[in-house]
């Protein structure tokens, strides 16, 4: 336990021997992955399994030859028959077109510009988008632009991991869950991914 991060957590009895079990935190952004492209990919995954989705997106990948990834311009030029045979339903269709919208009016920001705004402003702007929730936003908070103190409470896996952890008979609230991270600022997102791994050590419990 030579981080900081894990230092600072491990105050906590029951994080520090989980810390001890699980080894140090593999918490890793995507380089060089725009907001706007990781939201998309994010649209894409809901309610679907990784397989399926990266089948769809690979799909509307190769419609744009030209670029690595779509540009929001050329997405929003392109018929909706087109997205439909990529397997995007109505909704999800709507969704990417308003991620298109906004991140040509500047509501998604560059990777550059994003890392001068604030995460509580980064969460209210992009939940602006039709489709995009806070715990979206989140992850490619954690997960592309590699915030380090964000705490998706809202998360079943987050939640879980807590009551697991501490032998709680029901998961916190999230309000509460809000409460008790605060003790963990400013690294929730290595506290958060420590808890997804209670809950992954949760699973592989047989019950009796």
């Amino acid at each position: 336990m030579s981080s900081e991060a894990t230092r600072h957590l491990a105050r906590d009895p029951a994080l520090k021997r989980l810390i001890r079990r699980v080894g140090p935190p593999q918490l890793r952004a995507e380089p060089g992955r725009s907001p706007y492209e990781a939201l998309l990919r994010a649209v894409a995954h809901q309610q679907l399994h990784g397989r399926a989705a990266e089948t769809i997106l690979g799909r509307f990948i190769a419609l744009f030859p030209e670029h690595d990834f779509p540009q929001p311009a050329q997405v929003l030029t392109t018929r909706e028959t087109a997205l439909r045979a990529c397997g995007f339903s109505q909704s999800k269709i709507a969704a990417i077109q308003d991620i298109c919208i906004k991140t040509l009016n500047g509501t998604v920001p560059t990777r550059r510009a994003a890392a001068r705004i604030p995460d509580a402003e980064l969460i209210e702007r992009l939940i602006q988008i039709r489709g995009v929730g806070r715990w979206t936003v989140e992850m490619v908070l954690m997960f592309t632009l590699g915030r380090p103190d964000i705490l998706p409470v809202d998360d079943f896996g987050v939640r879980e991991g807590y009551r697991l952890l501490h032998a709680l008979e029901e998961q916190p609230k999230p309000r509460a869950l809000a409460v008790i991270g605060e003790a963990w600022a400013p690294f929730r997102s290595t506290a958060a991914w420590y808890l997804w791994r209670a809950a992954d050590e949760g699973k592989k419990i047989k019950p009796a």
